[in-house]
């Protein structure tokens, strides 16, 4: 969405973006797991996504601390949802 109104791009820009921001609200409601921690493990996904989107549409190019920054985050995230608990 920020592409198309804010650089201009194509409503179609927009479109995707709101389609897609609207299967990223549903798809974590309706998970069978602890609510809280699927919707971490989306804000870590959400975050990695961020950053490929922008190397891919954007010409950002990740440093070494985005790199870091997005293992951290996956790491975080298989603690968060896939150590076992009692």
């Amino acid at each position: 969405m920020w592409l198309s109104i804010r650089e201009g791009k194509s409503f179609w820009f927009a479109i995707a973006g709101a389609v897609i921001l609207v299967l990223y609200g549903v798809v974590a409601t309706l998970q069978p797991s602890d609510f809280g921690r699927v919707y971490a493990a989306y804000g870590g996904f959400f975050i990695v996504m961020s950053v490929l989107w922008a190397y891919k549409f954007d010409n950002f190019t990740p440093d070494r601390f985005d790199i870091i920054g997005v293992c951290v985050i996956m790491v975080g995230v298989f603690l968060i949802y896939y150590i076992p608990r009692k």
